[in-house]
């Protein structure tokens, strides 16, 4: 008689950054995993990233290849965790030799939101006085609502989402951009003054999506990953990322997107703008949704005959220069 030997449950290991909003994020996919996979483990480890420790200089100055996303990419290289959660719009549109984008959640509301100060409760965002203090860490942001509202006066923000809503509460700003998804997975929906009408700001790249990043001989685990992927926002993001990928641009460029699925078709709006908002560039692609990384190349290719690719160069000119 044959004795059968069992292996032991894999125990899959799952890295996420230390913030706040990250564990959130990371915990629920550990939830969604746990409920279709009860007979695995799945163990979460923490990890800092350069975005996380430099917190007085603006993303753009400082890179943002790799920025909140390096440290755990190398973690999953030497196998010291098995994947990583991502706020996919903190992905680059090009991964290391040996990892996959595995899985792309469902999206939340992709939006950017207006969260205002206590003394501006009555007003939205076209009715702000002149002069109105603007917090934004995000050229895309800024450069669209410079192009719509001249008058604010713009300021930089960083830190965790806590850090920079406290500094909006102590007077510091009159109001803050923020991505209504961030707010609404932290349970801070009443925060949320107004949602941001498309026509004023598109939103980033993946912004709302989460990004599960793996390594890419990891079969088992990428087949496991699969279940929790939502096609739709997959065709969308793809579609987003290849708009930017194609553009060469990075995650904290003024490119901004806007996607929408209709039957099989898939419709992606894209704008470049110049980060002072007087140089603004946008079109719209439409085509079968699971054509969507083509979408992505062919708007791109649109923008460029457009001028895109001249407002990207003068903005990464004066980034190298450091101004």
């Amino acid at each position: 008689m044959t004795s059968v030997v069992y292996s032991p449950p894999r125990t899959i290991r799952i890295g996420s950054r230390k913030s706040q909003l990250a564990l959130v994020q990371t915990y629920w996919v550990q939830e969604q995993l746990k409920k279709r996979f009860p007979d695995i483990t799945f163990e979460v480890h923490t990890m800092s990233t350069q975005g996380d420790k430099i917190l007085d200089v603006a993303l753009a100055k400082i890179g943002d290849k790799g920025l909140f996303t390096k440290e755990l990419e190398v973690g999953m290289l030497n196998q010291e965790i098995d994947f990583a959660v991502h706020s996919l719009k903190d992905l680059p549109t090009h991964l290391p030799d040996g990892l996959t984008l595995a899985a792309i959640t469902e999206r939340e509301n992709p939006a950017d939101a207006l969260v205002v100060h206590e003394k501006h409760k009555d007003k939205q965002i076209d009715t702000l006085p002149a002069g109105a203090v603007i917090g934004t860490s995000s050229l895309r942001r800024l450069a669209q609502l410079r192009h719509h509202f001249p008058h604010f006066t713009f300021k930089d923000v960083r830190g965790n989402l806590i850090t920079r809503l406290a500094k909006l509460d102590a007077g510091e700003y009159d109001a803050l951009i923020l991505a209504v998804a961030g707010l609404e997975r932290l349970g801070m929906h009443d925060r949320v003054h107004q949602v941001i009408p498309k026509e004023i700001s598109l939103h980033a790249v993946g912004q709302g999506a989460l990004g599960i990043e793996c390594r890419a001989d990891d079969h088992e685990l990428l087949s496991l990953l699969k279940a929790i992927e939502h096609p739709q926002t997959r065709d969308r993001t793809l579609a987003e990322r290849s708009f930017l990928r194609s553009l060469e641009g990075g995650c904290q460029v003024p490119i901004g997107v806007n996607t929408e699925i209709s039957g099989d078709n898939l419709t992606l709006t894209g704008i470049v703008a110049s980060v002072d908002g007087q140089k603004l560039v946008q079109d719209t692609v439409t085509g079968i949704a699971n054509n969507a990384e083509a979408i992505g190349i062919e708007l791109a290719h649109l923008l460029r005959e457009q001028g895109a690719q001249e407002i990207l160069s003068e903005i990464f000119a004066v980034i190298q220069r450091g101004s």
